[in-house]
């Protein structure tokens, strides 16, 4: 929408030394500087080029979840809500003065799609009402407490493993956080059926307080075309879809029609 209204935007993949993309940024003279999800630390030189300020649009309530997975990280650590800031850009990790926040509740079966979905909507909005009061005073912002800040790095597919030893509730909040990415996996021992292979598996996941005996990643049944898994605290009735290798995303329940699961079967641990 702004390239089709003549605004320029820029998403050089390296700004750092990158002479060609300076002298762009400051032939454009710009009162005003916004970046969103770019994912890297401006050089200085950038952040002083705007007459005003150069603001960036950060998605959580800073100075909670300061980093680059802050959708996913607000629903792994079971926040209520979560929200967009405006602030100012300085050269240490979105740690800049506050212009400018607005929340939302998180849903209880929010995943990390649907989170970045609604929070690209609240964006436009917050940067609109915080704009008017930055013109009004460039120097607006209040100082972030570094005491109340949290930091979250950025997400490998490595990080969707699940650990069977955590509680069911961390585990069902994994799957949601990680939806579509990086995904949740786990390597599956079928009992006496093959080599193990890792099998992707989808929300939604049912916590069940009941403990169990068993050892975790344990598979306790597969009733009624779901699967219950024993984890480190409680245990997870498994609904959604799943994927396993060669194969399309399909339902759970079409799944173990095709591919039965031996009494016993287990998840390796990570």
């Amino acid at each position: 929408m702004a390239e089709e209204h003549g605004v320029a935007v820029f998403q050089p993949e390296r700004l750092r030394k990158d002479e060609d993309a300076l002298a762009a940024l400051r032939a454009q003279e710009a009162d005003l500087f916004v970046v969103m999800a770019y994912g890297q630390i401006l050089p200085h030189e950038a952040i002083e080029m705007p007459r005003l300020a150069c603001v960036n649009l950060h998605a959580s309530l800073l100075p909670r979840h300061r980093g680059a997975a802050p959708i996913q990280s607000a629903i792994l650590a079971g926040d209520e809500s979560s929200g967009v800031t405006l602030m100012h850009i300085e050269q240490k990790l979105d740690a800049g003065p506050m212009i400018h926040k607005e929340a939302i509740e998180l849903a209880p079966d929010e995943t990390g799609g649907s989170l970045h979905d609604r929070l690209a909507e609240l964006s436009p909005l917050v940067l609109g009402n915080g704009l008017p009061p930055l013109l009004a005073d460039p120097g607006r912002g209040e100082t972030q407490d570094d005491a109340q800040a949290t930091h979250c790095g950025k997400l490998g597919r490595e990080d969707g493993l699940i650990d069977w030893a955590q509680s069911a509730a961390e585990i069902e909040r994994c799957i949601r956080a990680f939806d579509p990415w990086p995904g949740t996996a786990s390597v599956l021992q079928n009992g006496s059926a093959g080599e193990p292979q890792q099998v992707k598996i989808f929300p939604p996941a049912e916590v069940i307080a009941d403990s169990s005996s068993s050892t975790p990643g344990t598979i306790e049944s597969t009733e009624g075309g779901s699967i219950l898994v024993t984890c480190g605290e409680g245990q997870l009735r498994l609904t959604g879809p799943w994927q396993v290798p060669g194969k399309k995303r399909i339902p759970l329940a079409d799944l173990l029609r095709g591919f039965p699961i031996e009494e016993g079967a287990r998840f390796q641990l990570t």
